[in-house]
C-alpha cells in the first residue's frame, strides 16, 4: 500500500489526540463562580464533549486503519475481503468496508 496513506493515517492519529488532549485539558480547568458564566460554561462544554466523543471515536477508527495496514491487510473489505474502491478510501481512508457492505 502507499506509504503516503500511512503518513496521512499516523499524521491525523497526533492531530486527533491533541484535540482531544486540549478539550480533556479544558474541561479540568476550574469554573467560573457567575452564574451567567456558568451558563455559557455549561453550553460550551455540552459542545466541547461531542466533540469530544466524536474524535475519540474517529481515533479509533484512525488506529484500526494503522493496524491493517501493517498486516497488510488496509484496502480489503473487512467482511467480504474484496478491494475497496481507492476513491472511497481516499475519502475515508479508515474505512474497513466495501460500498456493498457498507450498505
Amino acid at each position: 500500500m502507499n506509504k503516503a496513506i500511512l503518513d496521512s493515517l499516523l499524521e491525523k492519529k497526533v492531530e486527533l489526540k491533541q484535540r482531544i488532549n486540549a478539550i480533556e485539558a479544558d474541561f479540568k480547568k476550574g469554573r467560573s463562580q457567575d452564574f451567567s458564566e456558568q451558563t455559557s460554561e455549561n453550553e460550551n462544554n455540552e459542545v466541547l464533549n461531542e466533540i469530544h466523543h466524536e474524535a475519540k471515536i474517529e481515533l479509533d477508527l484512525v488506529t484500526q486503519a494503522i493496524s491493517r495496514f501493517e498486516k497488510d491487510e488496509y484496502g480489503l473489505c473487512s467482511q467480504c475481503t474484496a478491494p475497496i474502491n481507492p476513491e472511497r478510501l481516499r475519502i475515508l481512508p479508515y474505512i474497513d468496508t466495501c460500498i456493498n457492505c457498507a450498505k
